[in-house]
């Protein structure tokens, strides 16, 4: 009596899917993990591209159409200084705990103003941005958001060209040079009374959390760098008096 032919395996066995399912699985980690590690170095090099993009346009130095990114370089290499400064607002060498981060704007080898990172609550999640001012210490020369969760057509207008035109001119001292910060009107600015009205820009309608939020992160910021505004007013101050 012959023997029966071998019985071919079943490749559909329930070993053979959790061996082909646990393959598969480690071969797209694999791949991942590749991209990811491949990328990273462009990935951070557009994270510093557009980091430099937001801080030129605070510093009204390009428009919210984008130039090419040789010209990005050049404007930001020629015109934009990164210092680190100490909570009395003078520029430091090294790192030191407390320190702050600035910018400071430049032309023709002179410091034209100063930019600051604003990093505050949203209604949704982080509002990142930028504040520049004048070499006076008080006047908003620009402004600009790059990284929010604001709900598009309402809180996300923060990101809207209008929107940040709006601050600049604004001022964080009042007629009595004191320290009233900058912020977002509920509604209108126009519709404020007279004294305030240089310290607010026009709210955006729907969205009132957001503005609130953004004024009270604005305004935490402007006080941590304090010392930074007033050493530029103490300059513009001596330099009127010599002028005298």
């Amino acid at each position: 009596m012959s023997n029966p032919p071998n019985k071919p395996p079943d490749k559909n066995s329930k070993k053979n899917v959790i061996l082909f399912s646990l393959l598969l699985s480690v071969i797209c980690s694999l791949m991942i993990t590749a991209a990811a590690v491949g990328l990273k170095g462009f990935q951070m090099a557009n994270m510093e591209l557009d980091k430099k993009i937001n801080i030129l346009k605070a510093a009204n130095l390009i428009s919210h159409k984008k130039p090419s990114k040789e010209k990005i370089n050049e404007l930001y290499s020629v015109h934009i200084k990164e210092v680190t400064v100490d909570d009395q607002g003078k520029i430091i060498e090294n790192y030191i705990p407390n320190s702050l981060n600035l910018y400071f704007f430049q032309e023709d080898g002179l410091v034209k103003g100063y930019i600051l990172p604003i990093n505050t609550r949203g209604l949704w999640g982080k509002i990142q941005g930028y504040l520049a001012f004048e070499n006076d210490g008080q006047t908003v020369s620009g402004f600009s958001v790059f990284s929010h969760s604001e709900t598009p057509g309402l809180g996300g207008e923060i990101e809207s060209a209008w929107f940040q035109k709006s601050f600049k001119g604004k001022k964080i001292l009042n007629s009595e040079n004191k320290f009233v910060s900058v912020g977002i009107a509920k509604g209108k600015a126009a519709n404020l009374p007279k004294d305030k009205q240089a310290h607010y820009v026009d709210g955006i309608s729907g969205a009132t959390l957001t503005g609130k939020y953004l004024s009270q992160g604005i305004k935490q910021t402007l006080i941590k760098y304090d010392s930074v505004s007033i050493t530029f007013r103490q300059k513009q101050l001596k330099a009127q008096k010599e002028t005298q």
